[in-house]
């Protein structure tokens, strides 16, 4: 009898020893799941060259009898910027059609009695301009200046003599202005700008017309750029 009381006791605290050691074991749990993944947006920049269309309208005027000169723009734009932290350098250039004209009627201004008629063109023009530029995010605020280029024409046609005379030429000049560009995507961007042209007095016509001629333009444009 007591040999079974013993056996009992001991088997009774070997269960309590190894219900104490599973209690100590760290308990099983499924694994953490993993951080959700996060995708990388690009960080925008203005770095880069671009290609691009401008179009709009130029005010101005012609020195001496030609008068005004107004008409609609429409061009292609070639550029490049560099960024260093919020300000933006960079060079462009454009060329493109220049519809700027104007005639003249002016009595007692022929030899004779009859009015002579003058007549101003712009056929073509050219600009190559630096840019420097405050990048806000997509948005870019910049000052533009350089040279500009432009055929002018002019002519005069005199009933009186009767005659006409006849002078196209190409005139340097400079352009300086300023605008906002805003990039819709990595790729495409708008900007509208503002740029004052002055291009150089040059002796124009025959006698009894010889006359130096320049002309001022402010032109106004906007344009769609493809940034490479």
């Amino acid at each position: 009898m007591k040999r079974i009381l013993f056996a009992t006791a001991a088997i009774a605290a070997l269960g309590a020893a190894q219900a104490a050691n599973a209690a100590d074991l760290p308990r099983r749990t499924s694994a953490a799941a993993p951080a959700p993944y996060a995708a990388t947006l690009p960080v925008f920049t203005w770095t880069g060259a671009y290609a691009g269309l401008n179009f709009g309208y130029g005010f101005g005027s012609f020195s001496n009898t030609f008068g005004k000169a107004n008409g609609g723009l429409i061009g292609g734009t070639l550029g490049y910027n560099y960024q260093v932290g919020q300000a933006v350098f960079g060079v462009e250039g454009d060329y493109g059609y220049n519809g700027a004209k104007n005639s003249n009627a002016l009595a007692g201004r022929g030899l004779g009695t009859a009015a002579a008629l003058t007549n101003g063109k712009i056929s073509d023009m050219l600009t190559a301009r630096v840019r420097a530029g405050y990048a806000v995010d997509h948005a870019l605020l910049f000052v533009t200046g350089g040279y500009a280029g432009a055929t002018v024409k002019t002519s005069v046609v005199d009933p009186s003599i009767p005659a006409s005379f006849a002078n196209s030429s190409w005139r340097n000049g400079y352009a300086l202005g300023g605008g906002l560009e805003y990039a819709f995507t990595q790729n495409v961007s708008a900007k509208a700008e503002y740029i004052y042209t002055s291009f150089s007095n040059k002796t124009a016509l025959a006698a009894p017309w010889t006359t130096n001629v320049g002309e001022h333009q402010s032109l106004v444009r906007g344009g769609v750029n493809y940034r490479f």
